[in-house]
């Protein structure tokens, strides 16, 4: 099977082919691919916004051939952070770019005036869409989806919101309803190359030789997916379960972390959200776990009985950094601010932790009512929130439009650096589990919780001594493993029940001559290489440090010191020294 890059010109309008087989060969396909063409072109003195700097989407050899490999990965510089930005998302799009028989898109160039590419089958064009500028992410979709309704196959809507277009390097990539390339600033990019919107269709249908192996081997996965227990929460109640049993072990972010218990995680726990606001769940393509929760929000817009619904969806995250982090105790007014967020399409981690630290820096004097235009910010205060991000959504004044660009930003202008909760530049995710979690927040190699399970090494060993070798040397392996995954692309959620085994066993079958020696090779290639591209853009070990706050609050494994996280740095960094140097001998 030949694997196909397509590469498109927003300034010239030029598109061009190329066969990236071999590429998918030597590096699997996904993470590994892009990682390579992403140390051909992005150097330190490329600018995220430059014409030249490359936007990448690709998939995995097995996307579309067995279920739950259901994920797009997008690779770029970050204009949050200056490293390497990736972010995954799920929906239709990987379906859609194999439909299409694009494995990797490439995208460059600025257009003169907004457009969105337009891809279905062998037509690939840019089209006008100056009356889209402004729009919603929400609206985006809408429009688009009516306005493409004439082509044949499930086609897939990638945008961005207004946050986008002011290029605010929080600013998220909305995929089809309700998923996200959410983290590092793709958004922003996508703003500075006047691309409004991706449109993705097609119509190919690859074919397989061993038609029976095939069947057999997607039933037992498919079987075990349904049935697994590991699945079962994510269909429940999503990773919106995590919100109590977090509260309770003090791994919650409460009040921009002041506390790992929340008074009022009840509240808005995801039994809460299904008891009372659950409206529907939802699969992304080609998946059966069915973890994408969906919530409805009764709005009352003119008297006596006159109501809007809003639905949107929620997990875990976004309860923590718009509820927990900011001490909103109801899952209604939850929803509120998640609704706003992504009609504007910032990410929702980072605007919740710039929220939370707003709120403590104007109660401890950092920020004054002048600069909030008469707004007091107080921890809990809904209506508040909404004004603030109103404010920043009409760049109202210079600290609103400081606020979009990131709590790290924030806190090196107006102060406040000590309670400013960000990892190399990125606001933290909803685990304050202890120091595998920091570690992991800060050493990862795509962007957060997702890279290494520092978190749940962390659980692993509550109430048990510490064994810090061994708790880097877990974490170091899940990060080896994860880069294959996000190879592969694959949806986290389906980890335990793809094992090392059943992923070569897929392999082989679609035509990769690969056993686990050689898989497990490549996947320390790639992570190396990752490493050795992110020290390129400025990325540091020894520059790594931990928010002065979190050495003065309970964890679920008690209080931490600075010393002990660099001890962790320098142990998982000897580690990643081995893979560089593979990574070096394979280049």
């Amino acid at each position: 099977m030949m694997y196909r890059m397509l590469s498109v010109d927003l300034t010239s309008g030029k598109v061009e082919e190329k066969d990236v087989s071999e590429l998918f060969r030597r590096f699997i396909g996904g993470t590994g691919v892009l990682t390579y063409l992403a140390m051909q072109e992005i150097t330190k003195d490329l600018d995220p916004f430059s014409e030249n700097s490359p936007i990448y989407f690709a998939i995995g050899p097995i996307n579309g051939y067995f279920p739950s490999m259901s994920k797009t990965v997008a690779m770029f510089r970050s204009p949050l952070t200056g490293d390497l930005g990736e972010s995954h998302a799920g929906g239709r799009l990987h379906l859609a770019m194999l439909s299409a028989n694009v494995h990797v898109l490439r995208i460059v160039g600025r257009a003169e005036k907004p457009v969105y590419l337009s891809i279905d089958d062998d037509s690939v064009k840019l089209v006008p869409c100056s009356s889209l500028w402004g729009r919603s992410a929400l609206a985006t979709e809408r429009i688009l989806r009516e306005k493409e309704d004439h082509r044949k196959g499930k086609k897939s809507i990638v945008r961005i919101g207004p946050a986008g277009e002011r290029l605010s390097p929080i600013a998220a990539v909305t995929v089809d309803s309700s998923r996200h390339f959410g983290r590092l600033g793709l958004g922003a990019i996508m703003g500075s190359k006047n691309l409004k919107a991706i449109v993705v269709s097609g119509s190919n249908c690859p074919e397989l030789r061993d038609k029976r192996s095939y069947q057999s081997l997607y039933d037992r996965i498919f079987q075990e997916l349904v049935e697994s227990e590991n699945t079962y929460k994510y269909r429940d109640l999503g990773t919106a379960a995590n919100v109590v049993p977090l509260s309770k072990i003090m791994g919650l972010p409460t009040r921009n972390f002041s506390q790992g218990f929340f008074e009022s995680a009840q509240g808005i726990s995801g039994e809460y959200f299904a008891d009372h606001l659950l409206a529907q769940q939802i699969s992304c393509a080609h998946c059966p776990i069915g973890c994408i929760h969906m919530g409805v929000l009764r709005e009352l817009f003119a008297d006596p009985h006159m109501y809007k619904a809003l639905k949107t969806s929620y997990d875990h995250e976004l309860i923590y950094s718009l509820g927990s982090n900011v001490s909103v105790s109801k899952a209604e007014d939850v929803l509120k601010l998640i609704h706003f967020v992504e009609r504007q399409g910032w990410d929702a981690i980072s605007i919740g932790v710039v929220l939370a630290w707003a709120t403590e820096a104007f109660q401890r004097g950092f920020i004054t009512l002048k600069q909030t235009e008469d707004l007091a910010l107080n921890f809990g205060d809904v209506e508040t929130y909404l004004k603030v991000l109103e404010n920043i959504a009409l760049g109202k004044n210079e600290f609103y439009r400081d606020l979009e660009k990131g709590v790290h930003y924030c806190a090196k202008k107006y102060g406040g650096e000590d309670f400013a909760i960000c990892f190399n530049k990125n606001e933290a995710p909803g685990y304050m589990t202890g120091p595998d979690a920091f570690v992991g927040y800060a050493v990862g190699v795509r962007h957060s919780h997702l890279d290494c399970a520092g978190y749940s090494v962390d659980q692993k060993y509550l109430g048990r001594s510490e064994d810090i070798e061994k708790e880097v040397r877990a974490m170091y392996e899940e990060g080896v493993w994860r880069v294959l995954t996000n190879s592969l692309v694959m949806c986290l959620f389906a980890r335990g029940v793809y094992t090392p085994q059943k992923v070569v066993e897929c392999l082989n079958t679609v035509g990769f001559d690969i056993d686990e020696s050689k898989m497990n090779q490549i996947a320390h290639t790639v992570h190396g290489m990752k490493y050795l591209l992110k020290e390129r853009l400025g990325f540091n070990f020894a520059g790594l440090s931990l928010p002065k706050k979190l050495t003065n609050v309970y964890t679920s494994r008690g209080k931490m010191s600075e010393a002990d996280f660099k001890k962790r740095i320098e142990l998982y960094q000897r580690l990643v020294d081995e893979d560089k140097s593979l990574a070096s001998r394979a280049l």
